[in-house]
């Protein structure tokens, strides 16, 4: 429809079938759900407003990467950047553990697996697409310069060409592969914490025991059984308190005190950052019941947890996750939401 003459619902529709890519690549860029959400909307209405200028002399997916990557782009020039609690500061041993909180856009954010991972049925596709939106490979790009990280994302992720890549950003192909090179420099010179986690997908019979005995010794708040599961130097972080931890001693430490009311708790599975995590509810004292309290996104490296990262903004990370705010009593899990 290289004349702009597409019907409303047609276009509409069109527009629609790249949501889910769209939204993935702008999380990528910015780190955060919502705001990832916004840029897409944002690119839409500008898609939807600008349609009768489209010449077609790209694809359509072609031109909305290239609105999508210009939104991103003025989105980013204040400089701000995501980050986890690692980033900023050192890690707290347990006798110095405060709770103290940073403003919201601080953190990079959790984001279900179903908005930004495109159904595909090449399993090296998916792969790739699930280890994009890891929190460490998605904590290393927060570090790239936005064109670099635009470039790398692009390249390396969605695999486009160099001369693809250059004629959206309205650039050279010389300067695109330099662009590359930098940020790969930049990414191999900083091992993120986490990035050795290895899942499979669909998970192996291993790893799913191993998260079936991670349940039973959560819910249960079974200390040792949980000791046996982590890693001597595994990392537990609670956004959006700047506080995190590491090792066994001091995270099961931390839930026997200052995390005793999670005791009890109840774990619903979703799908998280291309990684298995659970919702948590905690019991509810006041409607009985229980109350949502996190999502819990874990790392797993060797047949061990190393990475326990709990996002703490339940109401902004339950409706995103399509999970109920309340659970009854009686209700040991429920489904998550489409």
């Amino acid at each position: 429809m290289a004349n702009g003459t597409a019907a409303p619902t047609d276009l509409d529709s069109r527009l629609e079938a790249h949501r889910t890519e769209l939204t993935g690549y702008c999380y990528r860029m910015l780190g955060s759900s919502f705001e990832a959400e916004d840029a897409v909307q944002d690119t839409m209405v500008r898609a939807w407003r600008s349609f009768d200028k489209f010449e077609g002399r790209s694809s359509l997916r072609s031109w909305l990467y290239r609105i999508a990557t210009n939104v991103c782009l003025d989105m980013l020039t204040a400089g701000n950047k995501r980050a986890r609690p690692m980033d900023l500061t050192e890690s707290t041993p347990l006798a110095q553990a405060a709770l103290s909180p940073r403003p919201d856009n601080t953190w990079l954010e959790p984001m279900p697996d179903a908005r930004v991972l495109p159904t595909t049925g090449d399993p090296a596709e998916a792969a790739i697409a699930k280890e994009s939106v890891r929190l460490a490979f998605m904590a290393a790009l927060q570090k790239l310069p936005a064109k670099q990280r635009a470039v790398l994302i692009l390249r390396e992720v969605l695999a486009w060409k160099a001369s693809e890549v250059a004629e959206l950003l309205d650039t050279s192909v010389a300067s695109v592969n330099s662009a590359l090179q930098r940020a790969r420099a930049t990414l191999a010179e900083r091992q993120e914490p986490g990035a050795e986690a290895a899942v499979s997908d669909p998970l192996d019979a291993d790893q799913q025991k191993l998260l079936d005995r991670y349940v039973a010794a959560f819910e249960g708040y079974d200390m040792t059984a949980l000791t046996a599961l982590l890693h001597e130097d595994a990392v537990m972080t609670m956004p959006p308190f700047d506080l995190w931890l590491t090792g066994t001693r001091d995270i099961t430490g931390f839930m026997t005190t200052l995390g005793a009311p999670c005791a009890g708790s109840r774990l619903v599975p979703v799908q998280v950052n291309g990684l298995p995590g659970f919702a948590q509810y905690k019991p509810d004292p006041e409607k009985g019941g229980f109350t949502p309290w996190a999502v819990q996104v874990l790392e797993i490296s060797d047949g061990r947890i190393t990475g326990f990262h709990c996002f703490l903004d339940t109401q902004r990370w339950f409706p995103l996750f399509d999970l109920p705010l309340h659970l009854e009593a009686e209700t040991d899990q429920v489904e998550q939401g489409a």
